[in-house]
């Protein structure tokens, strides 16, 4: 196969030809869309560091859902702000409360659309941190109490997958123990299993209120050097009953991606954060990039590394782009 024999431009002269060989593909169903939920009704809020995204009340939250449903994504997945925060979060757990409230009136409205919910406290503490605090300390065990009280909430409320994101150990058999005790062991895990702690986080933390008061992370989220620690790690969520299994963020993780789908037999989902949503749209306001193009990119970059499955607040833009591939 050697040049002038082979020719490896002849297969990229048109784009037809160029779509026959296309290794990677990018698809509706390949989306998981994230939605902030906030007490209230008609409240579409814009977020400041997220363009085009919004803080939802509940009506608002399934008209949007709806719409992702009507462009070909199969899954969102719902993040609470509540009215009131407290020590231990425990707004996170009322069955009235927003997330809970999404959850049933989605899955009345769309009831084919699949409905995630994150499971996590940095939201709902005054403090700002993932769970209970001892001393200036994230309480690891006292957290995975309160962390069952919350997925069986969600799943009372009809979720089909939950979500939890604090890094905690133990946080995978403490949510399926708690569900399957509860008859919901039809309910699926997404575990946050290689969450690293990471400043592209930012916008995040505006969208939700969550940053953290004093101190930082980095004492259970992982350190961005690792790539050896993420697979124990999600070896670990897989032995403990994950049923999928998480890179968060996904840009600067590429590899961890790869080497976790290369590793694990089970489905990838990878985070698309905000920062990375954020530093793309700055990017197009400032005409410096081809936004539309960049977008769809990156995506497909996340799933030929080796996502199965992508978190990501382009995923309604990205649908609108592919439909005019076609």
């Amino acid at each position: 196969m050697n040049y002038p024999d082979y020719r490896p431009r002849r297969m990229r002269r048109t784009e037809n030809l160029r779509r026959m060989i296309r290794e990677t593909r990018l698809a509706p169903e390949d989306f998981i869309y994230p939605l902030f939920v906030v007490p209230g009704s008609g409240v579409a809020k814009p977020i400041g560091s997220l363009p085009g995204q919004f803080n939802y009340s509940v009506d608002k939250a399934v008209d949007a859902a709806a719409a992702a449903a009507d462009l070909g994504i199969p899954a969102v997945i719902l993040f609470g702000i509540p009215e009131r925060k407290d020590a231990v979060g425990s707004e996170a757990w009322k069955d009235a409360g927003v997330v809970q409230k999404a959850i049933r009136a989605i899955k009345k409205a769309r009831p084919e659309l699949v409905v995630m919910a994150d499971a996590c406290f940095c939201e709902y503490t005054d403090h700002g941190h993932c769970g209970v605090m001892h001393d200036g300390e994230l309480d690891n065990d006292a957290s995975l109490e309160n962390l069952a009280r919350t997925v069986v909430s969600y799943a009372n409320a009809g979720v089909d997958v939950v979500a939890p994101s604090g890094m905690l150990d133990g946080f995978v058999t403490a949510c399926r123990e708690s569900l399957d005790e509860d008859g919901h062991e039809q309910v699926a895990i997404l575990a946050y299993s290689a969450k690293y702690a990471s400043a592209y986080y930012g916008p995040f933390r505006e969208a939700v209120e969550s940053a953290p008061q004093s101190g930082d992370r980095r004492g259970h989220q992982m350190d961005y050097s690792n790539v050896a620690e993420a697979i124990r790690e999600v070896s670990m969520d897989v032995a403990e009953g994950a049923d999928i299994v998480m890179v968060k963020p996904a840009l600067a993780y590429l590899d961890v991606i790869r080497a976790v789908s290369d590793e694990v037999n089970m489905p990838v989902c990878a985070y698309n954060v905000s920062g990375e949503y954020a530093m793309i749209e700055a990017a197009a306001e400032k005409g410096w990039i081809d936004r539309d193009r960049i977008i769809l990119e990156t995506l497909t970059g996340i799933r030929r590394a080796g996502a199965d499955m992508i978190i990501s607040y382009h995923a309604p833009y990205a649908c609108k782009l592919l439909q005019k591939q076609r």
